[in-house]
């Protein structure tokens, strides 16, 4: 219930223009090929032209970082880049933003795409490793059994992400389908006493 509030909060720290509608991409990660950072600096000026904000914490590869900046200098309205970690920022990016970017190549695990959907702010992830474990696409079907819990694509490829986020953007602007997308994810349950009880119903079986 205090996402917006949480969302005006970061736009005033970050220096955006303050509008609790607008829908808000963040990305919080170490700024290297494994994490897909290439895949979104392929399609963030088509981004940049669509009706959105941008938020990105990390650094990394300085390369990355400097094409990073150079959005920012070109899209102040649309991007803000802060390089480096902090703790608290971090916190209110989870919570202020609507949407959460994961492009992984690989990601073993992942905690990011789970503090997200705790936060009700929904992940983009790509299919792989335990992003592809912990978040279920968007689809007819998953919208029917009350599933879904974020979108998901398969291509590490600029175009493909861009379609995602496009796809992402048109469910955002239905809300009551948002609103179930968030709550699902919310539910999530990944704590370790979940996944005992897991080993456990496994050991029984067996």
């Amino acid at each position: 219930k205090k996402k917006q509030a949480n969302k005006v909060a970061l736009q005033q720290r970050l220096g955006l223009p303050v509008d609790a509608s607008v829908p808000m991409i963040a990305l919080i990660s170490r700024l290297v090929l494994q994490k897909g950072i290439d895949l979104v600096l392929e399609c963030l000026a088509q981004m940049a032209l669509m009706p959105l904000q941008f938020v990105l914490l990390g650094s990394g590869d300085k390369e990355y970082e400097q094409r990073l900046l150079n959005f920012a200098l070109i899209y102040p309205e649309k991007i803000s880049i802060n390089l480096g970690y902090d703790e608290q920022l971090s916190h209110l990016i989870e919570a202020g933003a609507d949407i959460f970017l994961m492009p992984s190549r690989f990601e073993p695990c992942g905690l990011n795409q789970m503090y997200s959907q705790h936060y009700g702010t929904v992940p983009i992830v790509r299919h792989t490793g335990g992003l592809a474990d912990t978040v279920t696409d968007t689809l007819p079907q998953t919208l029917d059994d009350s599933s879904a819990s974020g979108f998901v694509f398969n291509a590490a490829h600029g175009d493909t992400l861009l379609e995602t986020v496009k796809r992402t953007l048109l469910m955002y602007h239905i809300p009551e389908i948002w609103r179930r997308i968030q709550q699902t994810g919310m539910r999530k349950d990944f704590s370790w006493q979940h996944s005992a009880e897991q080993y456990l119903q496994l050991y029984r079986q067996i």
